[in-house]
């Protein structure tokens, strides 16, 4: 399983809200960028570029039945300023992320549950990935609202264990075009992480870095003596918890937040932290809307 004796991740609650985003979202994520999708242009300025092949859950408005016709089969009008984008979600599934009474992995997974369903809503395709170690497991390439079940149902499928390190098991993706790639992580990880974004920069991605955190790991509530064993190696440390650490601790965490943010403005992305106990609707409406996502 892959969160032990934990509620499912996606329940009949989290399809309720579901429904409530598409209504009242469209996802963005691209718009401007190379390569991109839709263009507020209309009318006469819109030019036909290409077809691709129909699949179900597309918009039976595009299909082409001149094409239909002549070749049996179901083909899509693409065109210059509506041509579909390639979505990468990365999810680390190192043992850190299986942490907090409001689970990291739980809420990883949900997030990169509608970041998939917006997209493939918007006729673009999906692919994930799992980081596990220094290895990655991807899945195939989701198109139509009609494989959305089967995207979760590869995330669901996977587990959290070990200490990912994130260059490694990334830079294992060849990205061969441009697109929007989204790393969701704690990023607490060995392996630099200036070395992802690089090269997301250089496969000419649009960089999108989740963080997510847990209330305790925000605003950790320790004090005296604590015996500290880390979730990934099980090396254990004996400490006495001061004020004077604590705020040492919020300082580290501060320090390594602003490097990556700045290390993703540099190459034109984005960084932000979430925590586990926000709800779904404050992550799209608030945070994902304040970062131009959607």
């Amino acid at each position: 399983m892959l969160l032990a004796m934990m509620e499912k991740v996606f329940d009949e609650d989290f399809y309720r809200k579901l429904e409530s985003i598409s209504i009242k979202v469209r996802m963005t994520l691209t718009d401007g960028a190379a390569g991109g999708r839709k263009s507020k242009a209309k009318g006469s300025s819109v030019e036909f570029s290409d077809f691709r092949e129909y699949t179900p859950g597309d918009d039976f408005r595009r299909v082409d039945w001149n094409a239909f016709g002549r070749f049996d089969k179901l083909f899509l009008r693409l065109f210059m300023e509506e041509r579909e984008a390639l979505l990468n979600i990365f999810c680390d599934c190192s043992k850190s992320m299986d942490y907090g009474e409001k689970n990291k992995a739980a809420m990883s997974l949900r997030i990169a549950g509608i970041m998939t369903y917006l997209a493939l809503n918007n006729l673009d395709r999906v692919c994930l990935n799992r980081l596990t170690e220094s290895t990655l497991v991807p899945s195939s390439s989701f198109m139509g609202k009609s494989s959305f079940k089967k995207a979760l149902q590869f995330l669901e499928s996977g587990s959290f264990t070990g200490n990912t390190n994130l260059a490694a098991s990334l830079k294992r993706k060849d990205l061969k075009s441009r697109g929007i790639s989204v790393v969701i992580s704690d990023f607490f990880t060995s392996g630099s992480i200036d070395e992802v974004i690089k090269y997301l920069a250089f496969k000419k991605q649009q960089i999108i870095l989740i963080q997510v955190l847990s209330e305790d790991e925000i605003n950790p509530q320790l004090g005296g003596q604590v015996r500290l064993v880390d979730s990934e190696t099980a090396e254990e440390m004996n400490l006495t918890i001061t004020p004077k650490l604590l705020k040492t601790y919020n300082q580290k965490l501060k320090t390594l937040q602003s490097g990556i943010k700045s290390s993703a403005k540099k190459y034109g992305g984005v960084f932000f932290q979430l925590s586990t106990s926000d709800s779904l609707e404050k992550i799209v409406f608030e945070d994902f809307t304040r970062e131009g996502i959607v």
